[in-house]
């Protein structure tokens, strides 16, 4: 195989991004996309109107489009919920697969997903691009290599996703239990729920969230949320994260007994105990005196290639150049903290232990489900650069 054809399922904002953004600027070396999929014919009109690329073939049925022999791989860019069942038609055909962020609404699916893709022949991707930030790969090596000895908390703080009701208003199928199957955890939020736990190199044992429905936009989903998180060794997280603020922040901050890491505006600062703070409050002679420390801008390699970086590493995986960088099952971990923190939010703040009961999630789910309703309103393609 000299060159991956790509079909791309979905032609919304990210998918039609992809086209235009990355394949039609030729960011992607050995690829090429050969196949389009939506089911919205004036989404396929103006894609035709819009791309280089006149070769294309276009389709209102995405089976038809992995049964056509015209790809190789495929981008997955349709609401949540199809996710699972997409990539595991992909699967079933031998034809490699990235899905969009998140792997799925609720963990039964994702466990059916991955268990589904063990023994498949194609690889399975997912889209976690932001793993490619030297920011966020830099801390997890560090963390790893001990550089901030045993952990003592996470706090991550991310309320830059200011979001409109009109942006809300913009596809019927946007902040609804029936659509989406969440808020900003589900929409905005799924690149950092991943970080936190892979950049850290553990999961929780347990949630403890506040979440607010509709706070303040007129939705059924959360646009609000406050989560603690509690690890094995003791330690707590917190994570705040808002459709709402602004100016809003996005602080990510590690601390053990070693130091302290702080990835904030595009900088990494390393605060470097001279003294692990453990054998200082075994050693010391003094009531108030703290470990020494020293203030360091880590250097990084300084490299952030985004969706491009994630599709042209796929790529290569698949003509035998390097290994998938974001496997597919590794999405899983970050749907099982949205769910405990959505799980806790529903029972007004009650600790959620992971794993927690899928059964129950998926009961409670379908319920909110029987009364959720799509907006009546044509899905809109907007322009994201820069909104990720």
């Amino acid at each position: 195989m000299e060159k991956v054809r790509y079909g791309i399922i979905g032609l919304g904002n990210q998918g039609s991004s992809y086209m235009y953004n990355i394949f039609d600027k030729n960011k992607i070396d050995g690829a090429v996309v050969s196949a389009c999929c939506d089911n919205n014919p004036a989404k396929i009109e103006a894609m035709k109107a819009k791309t280089s690329n006149k070769d294309v073939v276009y389709f209102a049925d995405y089976k038809e489009m992995l049964d056509s022999g015209l790809v190789d791989a495929v981008l997955i860019e349709v609401p949540h919920y199809q996710h699972p069942e997409m990539v595991m038609e992909c699967l079933k055909r031998d034809i490699h697969v990235i899905s969009e962020k998140p792997a799925g609404v609720y963990t039964k699916q994702v466990k059916e997903m991955n268990e589904y893709a063990k023994d498949k022949k194609a690889l399975f991707g997912m889209m976690f691009n932001q793993r490619t930030n030297c920011l966020y790969r830099k801390m997890k090596e560090m963390i790893a290599n001990g550089a901030i000895g045993e952990l003592q908390r996470v706090n991550w703080v991310i309320t830059n996703w200011f979001r409109t009701q009109h942006y809300y208003d913009s596809g019927a199928w946007r902040a609804t239990w029936r659509g989406e199957g969440g808020g900003v955890l589900f929409n905005q939020c799924p690149h950092q729920i991943d970080l936190v736990q892979w950049v850290v190199g553990e999961m929780p044992i347990s949630v403890t969230a506040h979440l607010s429905y509709g706070r303040w936009h007129d939705i059924e989903v959360e646009d609000d949320v406050t989560a603690i998180f509690k690890y094995k060794n003791g330690a707590t997280g917190v994570f705040v994260t808002s459709t709402s603020e602004t100016p809003g922040v996005n602080r990510f901050e590690i601390s053990g007994t070693k130091g302290r890491l702080v990835a904030e505006e595009g900088k990494l600062i390393y605060y470097k105990n001279k003294i692990d703070t453990l054998e200082q409050i075994k050693t010391a002679t003094e009531g108030f005196v703290a470990p020494n420390f020293e203030k360091i801008e880590v250097e990084t390699d300084g490299k952030y290639p985004q969706h491009a970086g994630i599709i042209q590493n796929f790529t290569n995986a698949i003509l035998g150049k390097e290994e998938v960088f974001a496997l597919g099952v590794d999405g899983y971990n970050g749907v099982a903290l949205m769910d405990a923190m959505q799980l806790s939010g529903w029972k007004n703040g009650a600790e959620v232990p992971l794993p927690f009961d899928d059964d129950e999630y998926l009961a409670i789910l379908n319920e909110k489900i029987k009364t959720s309703r799509l907006k009546e309103v044509e899905d809109k393609v907007a322009n994201t650069a820069g909104t990720y």
